[in-house]
């Protein structure tokens, strides 16, 4: 069997550095680290491990700045095989239906028969891209993977749900998004350290997806954000020393003060 698997990734902030635009509601991400998002490395060690196993072409693409191609070279000293980093001005802002709109457009460009992406990233937690991708390619899509094998055209794959596990088989071509619990990425080899800055990086722009250009960036991007804020500290806590009955009187008190109960 010889596969084509796409593996998504993106490139994300330092979570203890995130900052928000308070006029736009979008990421600041200029000075601040980036690293490749890291249920997307996850979804890259299981694709390399099966091109380990069935000799399969391993493509990443990454949306982003021309700073996002850092991830790329990471990918290829990993083990990838292709990289491709879609890069346009236009597409600055755009929302997850429009992001997944327009990964799901350089898919079908480069042919894919699986493709894996992280359950979520780190920096907006929607865990919506991977699925909306999904969607506009008209294929399977199982989430939150914990184990993935393949069946000659199945896949057969575990997924954790809040309080159990479910095993679900398809056929290719179909999506997964991986946890952290699939799998602990490689580390980057030696020999493809030295050897990624020379291998090349297919830009698509929207000269090559073609999009009009009302229809992505923030302009095109249905969801509109109307506040952002920075979550302050909780409130200090309040120590009650006295019987059962008396905590009891004590907190009926406060909650009648604050008109949460009327008893």
């Amino acid at each position: 069997m010889s596969l084509r698997i796409i593996v998504f990734a993106k490139q994300v902030p330092d979570t203890t550095e995130v900052k928000v635009d308070p006029v736009k509601g979008t990421l600041i991400r200029d000075g601040v680290k980036s690293i490749m998002n890291p249920e997307d490395k996850n979804a890259l060690e299981a694709a390399l491990q099966l091109k380990d196993k069935y000799g399969a072409k391993v493509s990443v693409i990454t949306m982003g700045p021309p700073s996002a191609e850092a991830i790329l070279r990471e990918s290829y000293a990993m083990g990838a095989d292709e990289a491709v980093l879609i890069t346009d001005p236009l597409y600055a802002g755009a929302d997850t239906w429009v992001t997944s709109m327009i990964l799901a457009r350089a898919a079908q460009m480069i042919g894919f028969d699986l493709i894996l992406t992280g359950r979520q990233a780190i920096d907006g937690d929607t865990a919506q891209v991977g699925i909306e991708i999904a969607e506009h390619l008209k294929i399977p899509v199982i989430a939150y993977a914990v184990d993935l094998k393949l069946e000659g055209e199945r896949v057969i794959v575990t997924r954790e749900l809040d309080n159990t596990y479910e095993v679900i088989t398809t056929k290719l071509p179909c999506l997964i998004t991986c946890t952290k619990e699939l799998n602990k990425p490689r580390y980057m080899r030696i020999a493809n350290i030295f050897g990624c800055f020379d291998k090349p990086i297919t830009i698509f722009n929207n000269s090559v997806l073609n999009f009009d250009k009302n229809e992505v960036g923030l302009v095109g991007s249905p969801t509109k954000v109307r506040r952002t804020f920075t979550k302050g500290p909780k409130g200090e806590g309040v120590t009650f020393n006295g019987t059962p009955e008396e905590a009891a009187e004590m907190i009926i008190s406060k909650l009648r003060a604050e008109k949460l109960i009327n008893l």
